[in-house]
């Protein structure tokens, strides 16, 4: 009898969460803290989720960036599809606050990751295999960090994941979706552009640290949103496996990145690309989040970009056709307007241990993808 009257508690509450909304709502935005295990050593790694809310709006300065979001604020009611963000070689993933914040507003719960051994504090990764193949396990770990954090998991839509990738990002992004990367591609190109400082620092070659890892691709991932890529080791035959639909941005000004060798090419190779768009005058840095005059002071490089290059407008629509790319790709959010919020009903919610699958990653310790959620 206990377990009948527990199954209807359950129906009835999903179909209330189930409830789609007749148009997008415009929330304001709050943002919690993750910390779970890197995959690669077991060692604590973090990320920050932005998330909808219906807590006043308020600006947090984090690390040096102004943020528009309230730390641990009440999660809006809905089930929100979730976007991974995975920032480039030695930065940080709050380089791109305001697409992040901009895409929680309109109902999407994003997660922005920062990579061990790859940021703008620590560098002890880069150009390693642990690099390259750590990245992609990182992020699926943060999927299924998420997707069992107590606060924001009854109000992620788990089969509706994708992932945003900026430069480095985006090679870490198609690697999820089932790119293969060739390590001999990048050693020719380094042969043909040796003058490319930033790709050909160790003439292609990388460090060989870990010989168990391989490029592993996360079946949850259902769509890709790719700002200036790096994929110097990806043809058209190691991309042959990416199923999902693709969005494509990058700047014909970019000063890091061989757009023929990058951009363009993955444009040309990939199966399924929704879009290319190269922004004219736009460099590599442009994707980051405009800055304020604190940044602009102790960073100009990355805060100046070229003359008639308009940095905010470019981001709003950056992230107006983030919105339209993953409602089409993944489906657009369900709320639930005018119900309680979350911190209402997590007083009443216990996790039951074990309805929770394994996670499918090869050389990863088991843990659990989801859980279910009855009431007490």
């Amino acid at each position: 009898m206990m377990r009948l009257c527990a199954v209807m508690v359950m129906s009835l509450l999903s179909s209330l969460i189930a409830v789609q909304a007749s148009e997008r709502q415009n929330w304001n935005v709050g943002f919690h803290e993750l910390t779970f295990l890197d995959p690669l050593d077991s060692q604590p790694m973090h990320a920050y989720a932005f998330y909808p809310t219906t807590a006043p709006d308020n600006v947090t300065r984090v690390q040096g960036y102004p943020i528009e979001a309230t730390e641990d604020a009440a999660v809006a009611m809905g089930r929100f599809p979730m976007l991974m963000l995975s920032h480039g070689n030695t930065g940080t993933p709050l380089a791109q606050h305001d697409i992040a914040t901009s895409l929680a507003r309109r109902g999407f719960v994003v997660v922005a990751v920062f990579h061990p051994g790859d940021n703008y504090l620590d560098h002890s990764r880069l150009g390693a295999l642990s690099n390259l193949y750590g990245r992609p396990l990182q992020i699926s770990e943060a999927i299924s960090a998420a997707l069992l954090d107590p606060m924001l998991s009854p109000y992620i839509s788990a089969r509706r994941v994708g992932v945003i990738g900026y430069s480095a990002g985006g090679e870490t992004a198609l690697i999820l979706a089932g790119a293969q990367p060739d390590l001999q591609r990048l050693r020719n190109y380094c042969q043909q552009r040796p003058q490319d400082i930033d790709a050909c620092k160790t003439q292609g070659e990388l460090l060989v640290d870990r010989d168990d890892l391989r490029a592993q691709a996360d079946p949850r991932v259902g769509a890709l949103m790719l700002m200036a890529p790096l994929g110097l080791m990806f043809g058209r035959h190691t991309l042959s496996d990416v199923h999902v639909p693709v969005l494509l941005y990058s700047g014909d000004g970019d000063e890091l990145l061989a757009i023929d060798k990058n951009a363009e090419a993955l444009a040309r190779k990939l199966p399924d690309v929704t879009g290319f768009k190269l922004l004219a005058g736009a460099g590599h840095f442009v994707f980051m989040a405009p800055c304020d005059d604190m940044q602009r002071a102790k960073t100009p490089g990355l805060c100046t970009d070229a003359v008639g290059v308009d940095r905010e407008d470019i981001h709003r629509h950056l992230a107006n056709d983030a919105v339209q790319f993953f409602d089409g790709a993944l489906g657009s959010p369900m709320n639930t307007a005018g119900m309680q919020t979350a911190s209402a009903i997590n007083a009443r919610l216990i996790t039951r241990e074990s309805s929770c699958p394994a996670a499918r990653r090869s050389g990863v310790p088991d843990r659990p993808v989801a859980c279910r959620f009855v009431l007490r």
